[in-house]
């Protein structure tokens, strides 16, 4: 169990029998009364944004998590089929479960997979992935503006804004956290 003095940024608790993580906190000391901590929490299930008040000297449970590295294989209809590297057994989560993470995931793909109570919550993909450029407007020569950007279709349907060199055919680096850009490591 944990104390109200151990809330602290990215502490996952368990209210109700739902995960959540704390994304704010302050410790307020009022000059009448008992101390008290306003938080303010993300339900790791749905995303939602709640703010709760804990006094002083209230237990809170910690969520029952689970982190494990799994490799992406294949979608599957609306699916995707993940395989744990160490029993080789294989998950299949739903799209909406994945949110945009799903055009981060190429064949072969290590990902993290959150689980609250033995079920599957949540999918953290690489920091960075490297993917193929399949469809963006041709770069004129001369066209040197700095910063300009220009749109780009990724081979996983991701769109990102690239620099204007950047043809077809052209990997990228790509940041998963931001969906950004990086840099151009090759052809393929």
């Amino acid at each position: 169990m944990y104390d109200t003095s151990d809330i602290r940024k990215n502490l996952k608790i368990q209210i109700d029998g739902v995960p959540f993580t704390v994304i704010e906190f302050q410790f307020v000391k009022p000059g009448k009364g008992q101390a008290f901590t306003r938080t303010k929490l993300r339900n790791m299930m749905t995303g939602a944004v709640i703010e709760r008040t804990f006094k002083s000297g209230e237990k809170l449970q910690p969520a029952d998590l689970e982190e494990r590295h799994m490799q992406y294989l294949y979608p599957e209809g609306d699916s995707y089929v993940f395989m744990d590297q160490t029993t080789y057994e294989q998950l299949s989560l739903p799209a909406e479960q994945l949110g945009d993470g799903r055009y981060y995931l190429l064949d072969g793909t290590v990902v993290s997979v959150l689980f609250f109570s033995g079920k599957p919550i949540g999918v953290t993909p690489p920091t960075f992935v490297e993917m193929k450029v399949v469809q963006t407007e041709p770069g004129f020569k001369g066209d040197t503006a700095t910063g300009t950007t220009k749109p780009a279709k990724m081979e996983t349907g991701l769109e990102v804004q690239v620099p204007l060199f950047v043809n077809e055919g052209d990997v990228l680096k790509i940041d998963t956290r931001t969906g950004e850009y990086v840099e151009r490591v090759g052809r393929r």
